[in-house]
């Protein structure tokens, strides 16, 4: 990592959290609702911008299932798994005419860097497409942690980045162009319970360096509360997730 940024996200726990998803994904209907999303969104912006890899890179959760995809197009595909790749280092050089990222940028501490080393790794006129999670996402989530944590909340969530911020992080990267853009997810649950089970089979539980305190029985209990509040009268409410896609081109 680059020396003197401050080291929001743990490498030991981003990797731990991804090897306990790995074993949970066995479970007979694991969620797996992000990893379907980002590839379905990434094969579709693929197909709109008529774009023909011959050579390309992906990472990520479901990167083989998007690999598997891109070959089909008739592309030369490397799939690198996310345990493997520093994203902090230079990626692998090559001659990628397109790099997809799926949600693996998410919890970089030096986010330009890894955003210059992804560039770096395309050719000239190469595209680079990277999905993850954004700024707006698990309000009720955030609410419910509010709720619990009262007057003095503890940092449980991840920082993220809005489109306005990614197109900048794309310029100063370097891409010769850059778009930034959002769309939603919306789920719907019938406990804070089932949510953070979810999130967790998908490797998406805290990364965070500083371990916020264990929430109390009480605590947890008004979480839920907090959680389920304006439910349905089926019990459920729709929790939203923002996905954030940055896309840029190499000169």
């Amino acid at each position: 990592m680059t020396q003197g940024l401050p080291t929001i996200f743990s490498p030991a726990r981003r990797e731990a959290r991804i090897v306990r998803a790995r074993s949970l994904q066995q479970a007979p209907k694991a969620a797996d609702w992000l990893a379907q999303s980002l590839i379905e969104d990434m094969l579709d912006r693929i197909d709109f911008m008529r774009l023909e890899p011959r050579r390309a890179l992906a990472v990520g959760f479901g990167a083989e299932r998007l690999g598997a995809s891109l070959e089909a197009l008739g592309a030369r595909v490397a799939v690198t798994d996310p345990l493997a790749l520093n994203h902090e280092q230079p990626w692998p050089t090559g001659d990628f005419d397109l790099i997809a990222s799926l949600g693996t940028l998410a919890t970089v501490n030096d986010l330009p860097g890894a955003l210059i080393h992804l560039r770096n790794a395309l050719r000239p006129r190469g595209i680079a497409m990277a999905s993850m999670i954004g700024a707006g996402s698990f309000p009720r989530l955030r609410a419910a942690l509010f709720a619990a944590d009262g007057d003095r909340p503890a940092a449980r969530l991840h920082p993220a980045v809005d489109a306005q911020a990614g197109a900048a992080l794309l310029q100063r990267a370097g891409f010769s162009q850059q778009v930034s853009d959002s769309w939603t997810l919306r789920l719907r649950y019938g406990s804070l319970d089932a949510l953070v089970a979810d999130l967790r089979a998908q490797g998406l539980n805290s990364a965070l360096t500083d371990v916020a305190p264990p929430l109390t029985r009480d605590a947890l209990d008004r979480a839920r509360a907090a959680f389920l509040d304006g439910a349905d009268n089926e019990g459920k409410v729709i929790e939203t997730v923002e996905v954030l896609t940055l896309t840029g081109w190499r000169n």
